[in-house]
């Protein structure tokens, strides 16, 4: 059985490797970083991987598109949210996604698996929209 880790390595592999316009990489790094946060993860990572979600599902932006207002966002000294964590984290894993075969289907995992990390942090919804309508992203 491989571990959460180890299909996390092996799609950042994968999607790195692609070297795609779009930059699905950015995706990987969102989902898991949101799927995995606990009381110790740093309020700047969090947001960043909610902003994305919400950029990619609900806005359906590029991953190239969300690291653009990751790094905008980087730019001023901000004080982050404190988000709850929800305890469930979405059906899908990163373990799910690497079952899908490469190409298009495995693209589709990806986007599957954002969706469900996103749809368990509904409640952070409207804090991640507002942040992003102060800074002038979305």
């Amino acid at each position: 059985m491989t571990s959460e880790q180890d299909a996390f390595n092996a799609l950042c592999a994968y999607t790195l490797a692609l070297g795609d316009a779009a930059f699905i990489h950015q995706h990987v790094v969102d989902a898991f970083a949101a799927q995995h946060a606990d009381e110790h993860s740093k309020p700047i990572k969090v947001t960043f991987a909610l902003v994305g979600l919400y950029l990619h599902v609900e806005r359906q932006w590029s991953g190239k598109q969300v690291q653009r207002a990751h790094m905008r966002l980087a730019r001023p000294r901000y004080s982050w949210p404190a988000f709850s964590l929800p305890r469930e984290r979405g059906s899908m894993t990163v373990v799910d996604v690497m079952e899908a075969p490469e190409g298009p289907e495995r693209a589709r995992a990806i986007d599957a698996w954002c969706a469900s990390v996103w749809a368990a942090f509904a409640g952070s919804r409207t804090t991640v929209a507002e942040l992003l309508r102060r800074h002038g992203i979305a």
